[in-house]
């Protein structure tokens, strides 16, 4: 199943590569492994968010149809 990324999937995945590309010029592994993993973070945020938004904008369509249905 492939889902559309929303407006606020784009802000986290634009954060998540932000932080890639300082992980990449980090010298201390330990702190470009924390940003990595903080960059995972926000890419599976960017999924949950666009999931939802994708949900939310189905209901508020399911709720004018029926309202126009029953009108």
């Amino acid at each position: 199943m492939t889902i559309q990324i929303s407006q606020r999937g784009k802000e986290y995945l634009k954060t998540a590569q932000t932080l890639l590309r300082a992980a990449q010029t980090m010298t201390d592994r330990a702190i470009a492994g924390q940003l990595k993993a903080l960059a995972d973070d926000y890419e599976r945020r960017a999924e949950k968010a666009s999931r939802d938004d994708e949900t939310k904008a189905l209901a508020r369509l399911t709720a004018v149809t029926e309202s126009e249905w029953l009108a």
